[in-house]
């Protein structure tokens, strides 16, 4: 985990890095996420915890963001690591806050332990992003997934810090 803070200041350091003259409105070319998450099976298994990191970026302004992110979960008895696209609308609400809709394919692997394997589902995303500077804020990330081979469904949530770059 020391890692993860040591990457998140190093990041914060270069996104602060030397002013050049910007229009302060000018969007980000992408931005990087960094944080924690959290998976509940919306069974009876238990629920996994871990770390997440994704790139977003904007290739159709105000209509369209992309974002790339794996996760990797941890519980007893099994480890998880997770790929997905999201297709998100993004609605910019006010200078320092922005919130999206989306959905996308997501997959898993499992790494170890009695279900080893490959699943792929369908993810529903919300997302929160607040901005209280130009280049550094924090998230907020409520997703549901479905299964639509075995109807597995999971509700899961991820919060962190946000990077943007011009």
């Amino acid at each position: 985990m020391r890692w993860v803070v040591g990457f998140a200041v190093a990041i914060a350091v270069c996104a602060a890095g030397p002013a050049v003259a910007k229009d302060d409105d000018a969007e980000h070319k992408f931005v990087l996420e960094l944080g924690t998450a959290g998976e509940w099976p919306l069974t009876n298994e238990p629920a996994n915890f871990g770390g997440t990191f994704a790139v977003e970026f904007e290739p159709i302004e105000n209509w369209l963001e992309l974002e790339f992110g794996i996760t990797t979960l941890n519980t007893t008895g099994h480890s998880d690591l997770s790929g997905d696209l999201l297709f998100k609308k993004p609605f910019k609400i006010s200078p320092s806050f922005e919130f999206m809709i989306g959905a996308g394919p997501s997959v898993s692997q499992t790494l170890n332990g009695p279900d080893r394997g490959t699943t792929v589902s369908a993810e529903f995303a919300l997302d929160f992003m607040f901005w209280p500077t130009r280049d550094v804020g924090w998230f907020v990330e409520p997703t549901y997934s479905i299964n639509p081979r075995t109807g597995q469904r999971t509700a899961a949530f991820s919060v962190g810090l946000l990077f943007g770059f011009h």
